[in-house]
């Protein structure tokens, strides 16, 4: 690749739309057939050549995933569904299953193919044998550290492109490949249908005292022996770049708007270095999320395990700008509650959070109002910068008016 890529996800047509204004390379989502997310993070067919017209004409790319494991009467299936995909625009397909790599292969050469983290490609054969199979693309399984995706980088052949994680959720299972939700919920991780067991809170019980119930991690979160902390590697992409590195993919298709334009604004900013990494870094604080880990990057597997603190909640989502503010006011589509007096921050491509307060809110019958209580609801607040639709207008928790 003759530049690094930021990747991002898109669970829905407003998380593609913002993850492309604020600065990703490309997106990757799901469509109607072998995606592994929950059907609600699925595009259709002409939603996905829609997006394609779109990234393209923004001059971006978009992946779409095939990841999950095939059955035997779904191969038949999947050629036709890569015809589909590329006559639709797709740039390339994820797959994680070695007879829908043949599948797609055989009955469309000319679509690209990326195989996924769940193949765990952990060396460099692997990674030869995959590209002589027809792939163009690794997704590195995330047990390697920087210093052993070097040495596959160096073995692997000059021309196969490596992708790896960045930021979000990490599986506790090896590589994602969990039976956990089938054992637990009859809902297999690995067909999109995941249940999140590892998140549950669990209680130990000794067999010869049925009904007394002990928690294995005693705080007022629960137990969440199972569930990792986030991965945050925003200081580390120097060094993944000079292992070999060439795409940085973010997780987040089920997340929302909000994520999906911080975490991409902030990445994009320390790649191309417009900021100091530590204001990145807190950047990311602002959208919920667990503790973060840098993951296996740097040989310490110590650092997955979470530290009973749950979730890190401290903003809140509060709407989206829908169009250029003006006469010092902008029009907003509502998520979460807010009044006047509460402390806000206007969050813009390539700028970090700006922050002023609220004195005026105006609903859409051009009433003055004290408080927002109804999301999705169209109103006009006070705004002393330069905004545009699309921009993200957000608070801190704790500077809420009371």
């Amino acid at each position: 690749m003759e530049k690094l890529e930021l990747l991002a996800p898109a669970g829905d047509a407003e998380s593609l739309k913002a993850a492309i204004r604020f600065g990703a390379d490309a997106v990757y989502c799901g469509g109607p057939f072998m995606q592994l997310r929950a059907d609600s993070a699925g595009f259709s067919l002409e939603a996905l050549a829609d997006s394609a017209s779109a990234v393209h004409a923004a001059g971006r790319k978009i992946y779409v995933t095939v990841n999950s494991f095939a059955n035997s009467d779904e191969i038949a299936l999947i050629g036709g569904y890569a015809k589909q995909l590329y006559a639709a625009g797709i740039d390339a397909v994820i797959v994680s299953d070695i007879g829908a790599l043949a599948a797609v292969k055989e009955a469309c050469p000319e679509l690209d193919i990326h195989i996924s983290t769940q193949a765990n490609t952990m060396n460099y054969k692997a990674a030869e044998v995959y590209y002589n199979m027809g792939a163009t693309r690794i997704v590195l399984a995330r047990e390697l550290s920087i210093e052993k995706i070097a040495e596959l980088r160096a073995g692997a052949p000059e021309k196969l492109e490596l992708e790896a994680f960045v930021h979000g959720a990490m599986c506790m299972s090896y590589s994602g490949r969990c039976l956990l939700s089938s054992y637990l919920a009859g809902r297999s991780g690995n067909r999109g249908q995941c249940a999140q067991s590892c998140r549950w809170n669990y209680y130990l019980m000794e067999e010869k005292r049925p009904g007394e119930y002990y928690k294995i991690e005693e705080d007022e979160h629960g137990s969440t022996i199972l569930s990792s902390k986030e991965l945050c590697a925003i200081e580390l992409l120097d060094r993944l770049k000079e292992a070999g590195v060439s795409s940085f993919k973010i997780e987040g298709r089920m997340r929302t708007p909000f994520y999906t334009s911080t975490v991409v604004n902030a990445y994009r900013l320390a790649i191309d270095k417009a900021f100091d990494l530590g204001a990145l870094r807190a950047e990311l604080d602002t959208v919920s999320h667990r503790p973060f880990t840098t993951g296996f990057y740097l040989g310490d597997k110590s650092g997955l395990q979470p530290d009973g603190s749950g979730y890190i909640r401290d903003y809140m989502f509060i709407g989206t700008v829908t169009g250029k503010a003006s006469a010092g006011r902008a029009l907003i589509e509502t998520r979460n509650p807010f009044r006047i007096g509460d402390e806000l921050e206007l969050l813009s491509p390539g700028r970090l959070g700006l922050g002023f307060r609220l004195e005026s809110i105006v609903n859409s019958e051009g009433e003055a109002i004290e408080r927002s209580n109804t999301p999705m609801r169209l109103m006009s607040i006070n705004m002393p910068y330069e905004a545009a639709e699309g921009d993200i207008i957000r608070a801190r928790i704790s500077s809420k008016a009371k």
